[in-house]
């Protein structure tokens, strides 16, 4: 059945026009996101079927690539869908104060980057009672020195008046063992910001399945200065 063959109030957006987003669906949510569904299904339909493919939270963190393997989604409407996500998560997080207090709070926050398939490097800036400022993604890629530079860590850190930070990445292959390179930027990181008064306080490499702490591993180099 076509969507403008429902009765008007059954339509996805005249029924959130109506009665709020509260009395939609999952797949009605998504289909007003969508706007239009393929030959062979309405937009309901494709909507069912898309959250059926990512099952639980695998929607929230679907690549536009992943999305665009789906039969009726193009590049536009798989971008929304990203973008809506993307949209949601940095409000969220603007609206709470994440008290970050052991690696196991830097691995909850991470749930977004831990299974991704790239590396992200991400940078946490704390206040003195340990209360997230801020968090950004400094780089996206292998680590080394050229793109996880001081600056580009410490400049976030004096803009948001940060007394502490924490950085943190994931290792695509769930294998927590630092690298030499982990533990080289961990320790000329750390040395830049006893420079600076804004203490390193950890290193966490994280994976889909737990993490690592460079600090409780004895391996956190350059505070001692």
């Amino acid at each position: 059945m076509r969507i403008k063959d429902l009765p008007r109030v059954d339509r996805p957006r005249e029924k959130l026009e109506k009665y709020g987003p509260n009395k939609l669906s999952d797949s009605e949510l998504l289909a007003v996101i969508l706007g239009s569904g393929r030959k062979d299904a309405n937009v309901i339909d494709l909507s069912s079927s898309i959250l059926r493919k990512f099952s639980g939270m695998g929607l929230t963190d679907a690549t536009v690539q992943e999305l665009k393997n789906i039969s009726g989604l193009g590049s536009a409407k798989a971008c929304e869908i990203v973008a809506c996500f993307e949209l949601g998560r940095r409000l969220l997080k603007e609206g709470g104060e994440n008290l970050i207090v052991s690696p196991k709070d830097v691995w909850d926050l991470l749930r977004d980057v831990r299974d991704s398939r790239k590396e992200h490097f991400v940078v946490f800036y704390l206040d003195p009672k340990t209360k997230e400022i801020s968090r950004e993604i400094v780089s996206i890629g292998s680590l080394n020195n050229s793109l996880v530079h001081p600056r580009e860590v410490f400049e976030p850190a004096v803009k948001h008046l940060a007394a502490y930070v924490i950085i943190a990445h994931n290792h695509p292959s769930g294998d927590l063992t630092p690298s030499e390179e982990d533990l080289e930027i961990t320790k000329d990181l750390a040395i830049a910001g006893k420079i600076l008064g804004i203490n390193l306080i950890d290193h966490v490499i994280v994976s889909k399945k737990g993490y690592l702490s460079l600090r409780e591993e004895g391996l956190l180099k350059g505070e001692e200065i």
